[in-house]
């Protein structure tokens, strides 16, 4: 039997950041993967969605060319699915073929003894891979996420695709309905319907992106409507089943419509890939979700030498998270004691315009029992908006009135995904509104919306 100081299970983005930083240390590493080292992001999610996304963009962007001065004849483009076909090659490019071999080869270049396989717990400090044994003094889960399909009456009888299939396709169906309109619904969404693809997005919750802000979700609404997307709120899926002539699934609505689309593609959220690990050997209890629990040191509770990070956790589940997380389990496995916080993770959707979101809006912090003032400014209100002949943007932002803070912001517009983190840094080091007020901004930019809001909370 193979001795480790570190098994790691599961190599997504969280497991090779651990297993990298403790073997560069010199601690002894494993990590074991039946499926792609890297996870699901590189191949199947975060790099190709927005591979795809910007080629979307351009092509929307192209069709602009005249109200943005850099044409004085529309631009004459080739077929949707001509370009669709480009778009995937370029995609594929991006993401080297989804082979791993690099990324393996990388890693095992590190330090790191990669195991191909299912892991599952044999006993305490005993990992099972196929008919091999290893063990660990420490074990980190890293196991990450699965989609989950909702309990819809027939809908294994028709063709549905998950993201991961979405994102692998070599081909635009001719009609798409999206089912779930959080951050992967709406980015999938706009890329086939900018692709003249006829896409109906359906969300049984009133608004899109679930507990994000609500003005910022109709903003979103409203530019996906304009790309085509035919977005229908407060309606759930009642059952699915199959038509023959022509091949196409038909949705029953619970307003009594009828969805009707060659391809239906399910973005109700993510589960954690816990099952199957025999966890319940180390008397470790899992959430209804799946989700194992962690203290602020990422370790699992009841448990001295196993950590968790990533989607497994189901704390703010991004690739970003996962890295965090991935850091505080290394420091704890060092010796160090570092403690996670939660309340500056920062949220985005990768749509045109982007939606960037941190910590709490106003409903949040009234629930928490804050006492909050908040703020909101649109994006027409600051100079680029004009030279960028921008969509409709819009920011808003909340503080603590008792300790003159903020605590939360979003925002759609261009690039928000980038601007907005300025807020997250201001979360995070709880900077006085008073202090914020008084940041300079370059002119003319989208940044600048942050001084109009801020002055609005100062004189609040």
């Amino acid at each position: 039997m193979d001795n480790f100081d570190v098994v790691v299970m599961g190599a997504g983005s969280a497991g090779l950041s651990v297993a990298r930083k403790l073997a560069a240390e010199g601690k002894s590493v494993s990590v074991v993967e039946s499926r792609r080292v890297g996870g699901e992001c590189p191949y199947t999610a975060c790099i190709p969605s927005k591979a795809m996304l910007r080629s979307a963009q351009v092509r929307s962007e192209s069709k602009r060319a005249v109200v943005l001065g850099a044409a004085s004849l529309p631009p004459i483009l080739d077929s949707a699915s001509a370009a669709f076909a480009r778009a995937v090659e370029r995609r594929d490019q991006v993401v080297d073929q989804r082979d791993d071999g690099e990324a393996a080869k990388s890693l095992e270049n590190d330090g790191v003894t990669l195991i191909r396989g299912h892991a599952r717990i044999a006993r305490a400090g005993v990992v099972c891979v196929e008919e091999s044994h290893i063990s660990y003094t420490d074990l980190v889960v890293t196991t990450g996420s699965q989609p989950v399909i909702p309990p819809i009456n027939g809908i294994s009888e028709v063709p549905v695709w998950t993201s991961d299939e979405a994102l692998s396709t070599n081909r635009s169906p001719e009609s798409l309905v999206v089912i779930g309109g959080g951050p992967v619904g709406c980015e999938l969404s706009q890329i086939f319907a900018r692709f003249d693809c006829p896409t109906t997005l359906i969300e049984p919750a009133n608004q899109l992106l679930g507990q994000e802000d609500p003005t910022i979700a109709a903003v979103l609404a409203g530019a996906l409507t304009g790309d085509g997307v035919n977005v229908r709120l407060g309606v759930q899926v009642l059952a699915a089943r199959q038509l023959r002539d022509p091949a196409r699934a038909l949705l029953s609505l619970n307003d009594g419509s009828n969805v009707e689309a060659e391809r239906v593609l399910i973005a109700t959220g993510r589960r954690p890939s816990t099952g199957g690990l025999n966890l319940d050997k180390l008397a470790i209890e899992l959430q209804p979700d799946g989700s194992l629990t962690v203290d602020d040191n990422c370790k699992v509770v009841g448990q001295s030498h196993v950590w968790a990070a990533g989607d497994v956790t189901a704390i703010a589940p991004y690739t970003h998270t996962a890295n965090y997380q991935a850091k505080i389990v290394v420091a704890g496995i060092l010796g160090s004691h570092w403690r996670a916080q939660y309340n500056a993770i920062p949220r985005a959707v990768y749509t045109d315009p982007a939606v960037a979101s941190v910590g709490m809006n106003s409903r949040a912090a009234g629930k928490a029992g804050i006492n909050w003032v908040s703020a909101a400014v649109d994006l027409s209100s600051v100079a680029r908006s004009t030279t960028d002949s921008a969509p409709p943007g819009r920011l808003v932002v909340t503080a603590n009135r008792d300790e003159s803070r903020l605590i939360g912001a979003a925002a759609i517009g261009p690039h928000a995904d980038e601007w907005l983190a300025e807020a997250a840094l201001a979360i995070s080091a709880k900077i006085p509104l008073h202090v914020l007020a008084q940041a300079v901004h370059a002119f003319p930019t989208f940044g600048e919306a942050f001084e109009l809001a801020v002055q609005q909370l100062t004189e609040a």
